[in-house]
């Protein structure tokens, strides 16, 4: 495009700046993609966790220790200990005087807990002989908190690599875990059902249900209304059973009839749904308010939990603290209670009316997830108070000579330790107060892959059991999109139940609710107080509802919306604060409160989009973060609900080119219709398209308020190491998402220098040829799981059926698939209690155990570097049998026949007991064999079905020998085209020597390059386009029939390995109680004959195969039988007969085989007195 004469003189003008340039839309979107980044530093994948732990360790503490700040004895109110401040300090164990710096690393090693203290400053009154007097202490330690990694009480927030390097950490490591007892433990992201929500549904017979789910500082409750045979009834655990809604609202102060009616709407319908329920209520003969509350007096459960007020006030109070526990009682006002009531039951009639006014449980906007923080802070609450309460009950036992102070601290009172500790190790919360008992919340982080540890920190684990066969809370919902990976989902039982965050979703906390309700009464909602029953749904205003709490009315709820809109923009109140407006509903909903996920969008103006190219430029430069793009108003944060409110385009281009393409199409009408010369006509109709189209895309441009950052970001961590994943067929990706996280790999940069279980290493791994954005966001390509092997698509030798690879030798000698898997050994030296100790002594060199000693160093214990054989001793113990004599335990290495491992390191260090513990690393190097499971990053496994000499190999005219060849028939029922295109992408990037990139929906945006480029490079190369080369055969030298699809792909080796699952046996150990077989590989058990393969012999009629497998070779026994009573008898050795036990003679007696098992079940039968007899025939 060249320059005219005008824009050359602007250009000399020394004072030129092209304003129109800087101000410029951004020409590709492939500049936006800078902020994915960015954002990830400050937000995202463990952000989340780091977020909610680091508000829990700096505010929430404060807030649970401030609640319950000052503390009195029971007997003496002068008698008191005030908590004036609790922090919590630097991670450190205490040493003989001062308490020693750890880290993370060293707990993991020395298989202890990574901890900081929490200390308090207090005042308390002490007592001696009845003399009272005050104290100050500042610093008491009253606990130890587990401290997550990379926290801000973590020693390794906020340093650089060589810090990291020099603390023995990975840089890459994402952190969001706690060490505890030397176990990596994740505290899982719990999905629930949000809060002090209305959520309109129906039971299993179809009546309709409103149900809140109340939970304020103190209290839980759930109050569920339903309709039962047109009546309305309330259900609430503290009464009997259901109660007529109208007594309750009665009871709460609303007496009158006609206000009832006005409050749920004065149309008929409504009023008619109440009727019934009126009625009810009269014949009842409630008419006054303490007709109600007796009513409800007699309806309470008798033993109800929480402190008992005195007998005649118990209803009142379960309205006040039970009822709708999150709705605020201000100086005996029900009011803000019965008009909450009123619009439950509102809501109610009209999902009646209207079945699209049902709420879906499983829509993402109606979840709240509870991240680490909110967890920790329930239960920390939980054991802070009772703490309190058993130092109150200590001081009132001691009530002459006390401290109250050391009942706080001391080894044997720290129970906030312990219990923080057990819950974080077993994964059981039991949280009395709220009676909330959870299994499972904590995992183990699994290290089998760097990618699979970063998929766990990001799972969120399910509401409901795994069991329950529901289709609805498994299906991928839409509402879902950009918040939860649509492809990262486990296959089996729990599939579509646990879910992963997306790449740039962020979970929220809690805001500080008090300045944004001042915020929303200033901006004219008119309170709910001076509101009468008929306003409450008058159809010209609308209800502004806050985290669950009506507000009140407002009349203009566009103008609300819109302007918290611009003072969220603007800064003036918090970035993940939502508003939303739901037309159906007449309600304007508010959103401050944690656990939302939400994500951030460019805002658009008119569809244009706000990020300009300077702002992009600045990005690059440093000068700007994004934080500034979010204080600036450029980019907000949407939650779920507020997505709905808005109009999102996936790139900006899509604005500009649907008004381009109204332009070309009116372009090309008119030149086809000059052509035909119908000029008037053509004109008109050119110009009748142009303004329908040009109206279309006004329209669209006009509606759009915000566009995607980057719309490979729907997808998970796991999920975007999946190239061209938008070319395959859905459930590829999902199976690629299950097994990306079994393939070898690096862990982390220390994972030489860990003392993990097991460890699997592959020794050398690569980074993948066809790379996408998501593998550099995370770091994949710096700690790869796999190998790029040259594949030739073709059969070959029939070894390759059913997804087997063929290997090539070579490439196995040259170390491609080549692992290492480290084992621990533990051994431990105990104490006992008669100060007898285990010991360690000199390996024998001489005579008969010399030989399987050899490994042993002069110590007793196995040196590093040695080659350790099954049933080698690494260990040579004794152990005493009284306070003199020892005798010898040694520890026998057991491993497979025939395998070479080696000592790789040996580590003495001491448990938590003080005992001397020895640990041992075993390292095994391993080559793929026959059998060794292998998969691409689209979901295709594979076995390993032989292996075959280089020779034997087709190879191109190049001299390229492939390393596998694989099966075409394992493309066209997969429909894995991503696979192809792989193929080709990485055969581009080797010739012209580039990494070329597969994003995800990435054509358009330029993360994902094109098949017609590619294609290009290749032909530019001197290539196929198509990727097809002519192969040799390897057997006979002449050229194949066909072309062969060859190139590189990215090829993972996963966990599953020959070795570790080959098992067979000849005879060997039995159980003692049934003396049949052992089961299980460790236990060398045999393969049982079950009840299918039984029915398959007896089809056979196989019957002495039968007798053999079921009797013969499993366990057969001789018993006697007597043919009088049919009772089992015994064989007498004394008397040399055999004698029945019931008759007391041996005259009839038989002898007859029968599994012993069988024998054991009739004498189990006799013992509860069901007497089997046995009728014998002779055989014949």
């Amino acid at each position: 495009m060249g320059l005219d004469q005008n824009d050359l003189e602007m250009t000399n003008d020394e004072h030129f700046v092209d304003k129109q340039k800087l101000s410029a839309p951004i020409k590709s979107t492939a500049d936006k993609y800078q902020l994915v980044p960015e954002f990830l530093k400050v937000r995202g994948l463990v952000k989340q966790h780091l977020d909610s732990f680091n508000y829990f360790v700096n505010v929430g503490i404060k807030k649970i220790v401030g609640a319950n700040s000052r503390i009195h004895s029971t007997l003496d109110p002068n008698i008191y200990l005030w908590f004036k401040d609790v922090r919590v300090g630097e991670p450190s164990v205490l040493s003989v005087n001062k308490p020693d710096q750890i880290n993370p690393h060293m707990c993991r090693l020395a298989d202890t807990t990574y901890a900081a203290p929490i200390y308090v400053d207090i005042e308390y009154v002490r007592g001696i002989d009845g003399q009272l007097s005050k104290h100050i202490k500042d610093n008491l330690i009253i606990a130890r908190m587990p401290i997550m990694l990379r926290s801000c009480r973590c020693v390794l927030n906020g340093k650089d690599e060589e810090e990291l390097a020099r603390l023995g950490e990975c840089p890459l490591d994402p952190g969001g875990y706690f060490v505890i007892k030397g176990t990596e433990k994740v505290l899982l992201i719990q999905e629930q059902l949000s809060k002090n929500r209305i959520i309109i549904d129906s039971d299993k017979k179809g009546n309709v249900n409103a149900s809140v789910t109340s939970s304020s500082e103190m209290m839980k409750s759930k109050t569920v209304i339903q309709m039962e045979k047109e009546k309305i009834y309330l259900f609430l655990h503290q009464f009997v059973k259901k109660i007529p809604i109208i007594i309750v609202l009665k009871a709460m102060g609303m007496e009158s009839d006609q206000e009832i009616v006005q409050m749920v709407g004065r149309d008929p319908r409504f009023s008619a749904s109440l009727l019934p329920s009126i009625e009810e209520c009269v014949s009842e003969g409630v008419h006054t308010r303490q007709q109600a509350l007796d009513y409800l007096e007699a309806k309470v459960k008798k033993s109800s939990y929480g402190p008992r007020p005195e007998k005649a006030g118990r209803a009142l109070y379960i309205l006040r603290e039970l009822f709708l526990a999150h709705v605020p009682v201000r100086d005996n006002s029900f009011r803000q209670k019965c008009f909450y009531v009123g619009v439950m039951l509102r809501r109610m009639i009209e999902a009646m009316l209207n079945k699209d006014a049902m709420d879906d449980k499983d829509y993402v906007g109606n979840k709240r997830l509870e991240l680490s923080g909110q967890l920790i802070s329930l239960l920390f609450e939980d054991l802070f108070k009772s703490m309190i309460a058993e130092a109150v009950r200590q001081v009132d036992q001691k009530f002459s000579r006390f401290d109250f102070s050391q009942c706080l601290t001391g080894e044997k009172h720290h129970s906030i330790t312990h219990g923080l500790e057990r819950t974080l190790s077993t994964g059981d919360f039991n949280i009395k107060r709220f009676k909330m008992h959870r299994k499972g919340m904590t995992q183990v982080l699994t290290r089998l892959s760097f990618i699979g540890s970063m998929g766990f920190i990001t799972k969120i684990s399910p509401q409901f059991e795994k069991s329950r066969k529901v289709s609805g809370p498994r299906s991928l919902q839409p509402s879902q999109w950009g918040m939860l990976c649509p492809c990262d989902t486990p296959e089996g039982e729990a599939c579509g139940l646990v879910k992963n965050l997306a790449l740039m979703t962020h979970v929220t906390t809690d805001e500080e609710e008090g300045p944004l309700v001042a915020m929303c009464y200033k901006l004219g909602v008119t309170d709910l107080e001076v509101l009468s029953a008929e306003e409450l749904h008058s159809p010209d205003s609308f209800l502004v509802v806050f985290n669950g709490l009506i507000l009140g009315k407002h009349r203009r709820p566009q103008y609300f919306a819109n302007s918290l809109r611009r003072l969220r923009r603007a800064g003036k109140i918090g970035e993940f604060v939502s508003v939303f407006i739901n037309e159906k509903q007449h309600c304007v909903y508010v959103a401050s409160d944690g656990g939302r996920v939400c994500r951030p969008l460019v805002i658009a103006d008119k569809g244009v989009s706000r990020v300009k190219q300077h702002h992009m430029k600045e990005l690059q430069d440093g000068v700007r973060t994004f934080d500034d793009f979010i204080r600036d108003g450029l980019i907000e944060y949407l939650d779920v609900n507020e997505e709905n409110n808005a109009l999102i385009a996936l790139y900006e281009r899509d604005i500009a080119t649907e008004m381009a393409e109204a332009a070309e199409t009116v372009k090309a009408a008119k030149a086809a219709h000059t052509v035909k010369k119908l000029a008037e006509d053509a004109e008109k109709a050119a110009e009748a398209v142009e303004a329908a189209k040009a109206a279309e895309a006004d329209k669209i441009m006009a509606e759009t308020t915000h566009i995607e950052i980057e719309p490979f970001t729907i997808l998970g961590v796991v999920a975007g190491l999946i190239p061209y994943p938008h070319h395959n067929q859905s459930p590829r990706n999902t199976y690629q998402c299950a097994m990306g996280k079994q393939a070898m790999g690096n862990i982390a940069y220390n994972q030489l220098n860990r003392m993990d279980t097991l460890l699997y290493l592959l020794v050398y791994p690569q980074r993948p040829l066809l790379t996408t954005r998501t593998i550099e966001l995370v770091g994949y390509d710096k700690l790869g799981a796999g190998q790029n092997a040259t594949v030739a698509v073709m059969s070959n030798t029939g070894y390759d059926i059913e997804d087997a690879i063929v290997m090539n030798k070579s490439s196995l000698d040259r170390g491609f698939g080549r692992c290492i898997v480290m084992k621990k050994l533990v051994a431990t030296c105990q104490k006992y209690t008669n100060n007898t100790v285990d010991r360690i002594l000199r390996p024998q060199r001489t005579g008969p155990d010399a030989e399987k000693m050899q490994i042993l160093d002069d110590d007793g214990i196995a040196s590093p570097g040695e080659i350790i054989r099954p049933n080698d001793v690494y260990l040579n113990k004794q152990i005493p049998v009284d306070t003199s004599q020892y005798r010898p335990a040694r520890e026998y290495f057991k491993g497979p026949e025939g395998e070479t491992q080696v000592v790789d390191r040996v580590a003495l260090c001491s448990d938590r007991n003080g005992h001397l513990c020895i640990k041992y690393i075993i390292r095994h190097t391993r080559r793929p064999e026959l059998g060794d499971k292998f998969s691409s990053r689209h979901g295709q496994k594979g076995v390993c079905g032989t292996i075959v000499q280089q020779e034997d190999f087709p190879f191109s005219e190049l001299g390229i020998c492939p390393d596998l060849i694989m099966n075409p028939h394992g493309f066209p029922s997969r429909m894995t085209v991503g696979k192809m295109i792989e193929l080709l992408g990485s055969k581009a990037g080797v010739s012209c020597g580039r990494f070329h990139y597969g994003s995800a929906f990435g054509e358009r945006s330029g993360h994902a390059d094109k098949v017609e480029s590619i294609s290009a490079t290749l032909v530019k190369k001197g290539f196929s386009y198509s990727g097809k080369d002519v192969l040799y055969s390897g057997l006979s030298g002449e050229p194949l029939q066909a072309y062969i699809f060859m190139g590189p792909i990215y090829y993972q080796k996963l966990k599953h390995m020959v070795l570790d699952k080959m098992h067979a046996r000849g005879s060997g150990p039995r159980v003692m109680m049934t003396r049949q077989p052992t089961e299980g590989k460790s236990k060398n058990g045999g393969l049982r004959v079950g009840e299918m393969e039984r029915d398959c012999l007896i089809a056979y009629g196989a019957s002495n195969l039968i007798n053999e497998r079921l009797m013969l070779s499993s366990d057969p026994s001789e018993v006697q039988v007597c043919r009088d009573c049919g009772l089992l008898g015994y064989y007498n050795y004394k008397l040399k007969k055999a004698v029945c036990s019931t008759c007391k003679d041996g005259v009839n007696i038989a002898t007859m085989k029968l599994p012993y098992a069988c024998k054991l079940l009739f004498q189990e039968i006799q013992s509860m007195n069901v007497v089997p007899r046995l009728k014998l025939e002779e055989a014949s």
